[in-house]
């Protein structure tokens, strides 16, 4: 049986949602949409949270982990917070390092949605108004996560009065033991031949690597702890892993097993990219679920989007949304237990 209800609503608008089927329970908000609970069943029919969070949402407005949140107008990194659309130079906030990351200094991981309460789901809706964060056009945002079965979908919609850059992603860290551990044991299979090269600040320069003998081979099952302390200078340069992955085929792009919990998250998205980051610098945020900050390693985020630094990079940036076109994309989270 599906049901669908807001379990609390504060006075500064920040509501909190329940969607919940006879397979998952979701709990989520309209502060930034976040995912602050998956429950699904382990191989003894146990019900546990898979999914990074904090105790209390509000936490999330100092939260620079971007724990389940939504990010955008742009996900990922933009070269030393600048692009050029249609001959003229926007100039962004610059939060990591020289560059943007995560659509500046207040994304939409900080933003309140307005909402709508389906019959299998949620739909949140936001108007980014022109230059909000030095992003032109004004950009209407609608979000849906639903429930099908051992399925959460999310899909994306959106549309501007100006030519600007969209590249939506979820920022969710999965650990799929349920438990207060690291996830170095985690099996990972993700369908893709190359990586982008990323400098000493994570930002992909516009060259590729194939992952054919390196660390980065995850075309068959292995361990995440496996390789991530190689000797490996793309490794080096970011802690570990934290490298956007050239997906293939056009489902089942990746894949996530814990074989103690006996749990497989199966990853299928229309999006070309995935971001790898193992969580490489998790401590030192807010209290999580067990009561303490989160430690290095502690949960994995598997983020499918467009190329990051894409208006940089590429000669044909699907990151552009062209003033009246229509954005869309839809990733599906399938839970499984083997």
């Amino acid at each position: 049986m599906m049901k669908v209800k807001m379990i609390e609503k504060r006075q500064n608008g920040v509501c909190l949602f329940e969607l919940q089927n006879d397979e998952i329970k979701v709990i989520t908000s309209n502060l930034g949409c976040h995912i602050l609970s998956v429950f699904t069943k382990d191989r003894d029919g146990n019900y546990g949270d898979v999914v990074l969070g904090y105790q209390d949402v509000e936490d999330c407005h100092k939260d620079d982990k971007f724990l389940g949140c939504i990010i955008g107008r742009v996900a990922n990194r933009i070269a030393n917070g600048e692009f050029q659309l249609n001959g003229k130079t926007y100039k962004l906030a610059v939060n990591s390092g020289p560059n943007t990351l995560h659509g500046g200094i207040n994304g939409f991981n900080q933003k309140i949605f307005n909402y709508e309460i389906l019959e299998n789901g949620i739909r949140f809706i936001y108007l980014s108004p022109d230059m909000e964060e030095g992003f032109p056009g004004s950009l209407y945002l609608k979000i849906v996560y639903r429930l099908s079965g051992n399925e959460l979908k999310m899909e994306y919609e959106a549309m501007s009065d100006q030519d600007t850059l969209i590249n939506i992603a979820n920022h969710s860290y999965f650990n799929l033991s349920a438990k207060d551990s690291k996830i170095y044991d985690h099996q990972l299979m993700i369908k893709s031949d190359q990586i982008a090269y990323a400098d000493e600040n994570g930002l992909p320069t516009g060259e590729f690597l194939d992952v054919e003998n390196t660390p980065f081979d995850f075309k068959s099952f292995h361990e995440i702890g496996e390789r991530i302390h190689d000797d490996d200078e793309q490794l080096r340069f970011v802690g570990g892993y934290d490298h956007c992955f050239m997906l293939k085929d056009e489902k089942d792009q990746a894949v996530l097993y814990d074989k103690e919990s006996g749990r497989k998250l199966t990853i299928t998205t229309t999006l070309p990219c995935m971001q790898l980051y193992a969580g490489n610098f998790l401590a030192g945020g807010s209290d999580g679920k067990f009561g303490k900050p989160y430690e290095n390693r502690d949960g994995v985020a598997l983020e499918p989007q467009f190329l990051p630094n894409s208006m940089n990079i590429e000669k044909k940036p699907r990151v552009i949304l062209r003033k009246g076109e229509e954005y869309e994309a839809v990733t599906t989270y399938r839970f499984e237990t083997e």
